[in-house]
């Protein structure tokens, strides 16, 4: 029987899924994206890939809200949250690490189409509008210089290089952001440093700080009413914001584990090794911060200026000259490389998408690189309202944008618990009990966040029913991303009505893509090898 030429591209497509760098095509094979992020690109992708000004600046606003008692309390609680989701995803994405894998398309193959549908449509513009959003606090940091350029050019010559930097080979991007997320993990560690100087009194004014800011001002602030309720409201309010400083990052494993070499050796590695770079870098982070900084400092409440991060106020404020250039330099990298990102993951996305036949076939083309171009530049569209900051009118417009991606966080989270819990169940309906990768605290810990994600979701704008809080714009600007993610879904559904509510445990495809997986070897370039001490302190 003679084959379509449909059939025939599906079946190429098929056989050349994933490739690794460097490796013939068949000749008749369409180019598709390539096995170039190796375990060195994985492990700082995984810590330091979406780390970007949150962390640095936006940090300090809910610092001078809550308190430093507060916001210690608040990223304890979502680090456990996100290490819940980034074992439960990396349980799946171990397993069947695809090329073009995602967590929408693992919504579509272990929940139903409707839910993958609307989790794809959530990511690419998600992650698009972070890529604005990330290029405009760079190029507004930019600015604690007091530089005469105007601020659409430093806009433009950030989204230049990243856009150029996505359009360069995988291993390209794995390398940049490999030294753009070293120096972020650099520039943490010399902070905590600084930090416990400062505790001591080793600064320049030998003012020894120990938790003198946890006695005055104080430890727990109040917001919108006094008293203990007021208390738990900042921490409400401190742990709904906090989650922008760990937005989307345990999707990123995911989205690069279709072009990582050896993905079931090093997605594992990373997942455990996230545990340790947590407490470090967030829970000890935010800690340093309440012990340096007090939370009455005016200049925390400055918005995107980086004159608001908290290790900038307490550097002036210990009297150390010239650090605060060099931290603020960092955090403009900081920005940049989330920003780079985010063009990647938004690209993957759509690519992904196009893959499962959810957008058009024309953003499955690749580049003889692997780079899929045409998915690259539509995604780059919406880093164009990054120019929307150039106008104080139009800056109220690009901050509901912003406000789309920060309800996206918790909706993107309980989707990911809800594929995994599928996940399991299907495991255990047809005894899949071999799993590559298998955490000890699942599936309680998934349950956990499952439970918790659509609550903080849901009290992400819990101020405005407060009495005189009241505004429409507010409102709609804390739950809009949640209105469109339901809109999306229910639209789909709608149109797919035939496809029942969710696929039968029984019923669920564990083997398409497993050969192409179990096919990849072990590189030769990432093969266990004997590590000394700074080399394991290192990874």
């Amino acid at each position: 029987m003679t084959k379509s030429p449909d059939e025939k591209s599906l079946e190429v497509l098929d056989r050349t899924a994933s490739y690794a760098e460097g490796q013939i095509l068949p000749h008749d094979a369409a180019p598709v994206t390539q096995r170039g992020i190796k375990s060195r690109h994985a492990q700082m992708m995984a810590i330091g890939g979406t780390i970007g000004t949150g962390l640095f600046v936006g940090v300090g606003e809910v610092l001078a809200l809550a308190g430093p008692a507060n916001i210690l309390l608040a990223y304890i609680t979502i680090c456990i949250i996100v290490y819940a989701i980034i074992t439960a995803t990396n349980e799946i994405n171990t397993y069947l690490p695809f090329s073009g894998c995602s967590m929408a398309a693992y919504g579509t193959r272990f929940v139903s189409p409707s839910l993958g549908f609307a989790m794809g449509l959530l990511y690419w513009y998600s992650f698009g509008i972070l890529v604005a959003y990330e290029t405009t606090a760079a190029a507004l940091v930019i600015d604690y210089w007091s530089n005469p350029v105007p601020l659409a050019v430093w806009i433009t010559l950030m989204l230049i290089v990243v856009l150029a930097l996505n359009f360069f080979p995988v291993k390209v991007y794995g390398e940049t952001e490999f030294w753009f997320a070293s120096l972020k993990v650099f520039l943490i560690i010399g902070l905590l440093i600084l930090s416990f100087v400062l505790f001591l009194g080793g600064g320049p004014n030998h003012t020894r700080l120990g938790f003198h800011y946890w006695k005055t001002p104080g430890a727990f602030n109040t917001y919108l009413v006094s008293g203990s309720t007021g208390r738990f409201c900042a921490f409400l309010y401190t742990l709904c914001y906090s989650v922008f400083s760990f937005n989307f990052a345990p999707e990123l494993l995911v989205v690069a584990a279709g072009e990582m070499q050896n993905p079931r050796k090093n997605l594992p590695r990373a997942a455990k090794q996230y545990f340790y770079r947590l407490i470090i870098f967030y829970i000890l982070g935010v800690l340093a911060i309440g012990v340096i900084c007090p939370s009455n400092a005016s200049g925390l409440t400055k918005g995107t200026s980086v004159a608001a991060s908290p290790w900038v106020i307490a550097i002036k404020r210990a009297g150390i000259h010239g650090l605060d250039s060099v931290v603020n330099a960092v955090i403009i990298t900081s920005a940049w490389s989330s920003a780079n990102s985010y063009l990647y993951m938004s690209s993957r996305t759509l690519y992904s998408l196009a893959r499962a036949g959810s957008a058009p076939k024309i953003f499955t083309r690749c580049t003889r690189y692997g780079v899929p171009y045409y998915a690259v530049l539509c995604s780059s569209l919406f880093s164009l309202l990054a120019y929307m900051d150039c106008s104080s009118g139009a800056s109220t417009a690009f901050n509901w944008f912003v406000n789309i991606t920060n309800t996206a966080g918790f909706t993107s989270w309980t989707c990911c618990g809800i594929i995994f819990l599928r996940f399991r169940a299907a495991c255990n309906a047809q005894g899949l009990k071999d799993l590559p990768y298998r955490s000890k605290l699942q599936p309680w810990m998934g349950i956990i966040a499952t439970m918790a994600c659509p609550i903080l979701l849901l009290c992400n704008g819990f101020e405005v029913f407060f009495h005189g809080h009241w505004s429409v714009s507010s409102f709609l600007t804390s739950y809009v991303g949640l209105f469109v993610f339901v809109g999306v879904y229910a639209g789909h559904r709608v149109m797919s009505w035939k496809d029942g509510w969710w696929i039968p445990a029984e019923q669920v495809d564990f083997l398409s893509g497993l050969e192409e997986v179990e096919a990849l070897g072990v590189d030769d370039g990432d093969r266990v090898e004997k590590k000394g001490f700074w080399r394991k302190l290192w990874e």
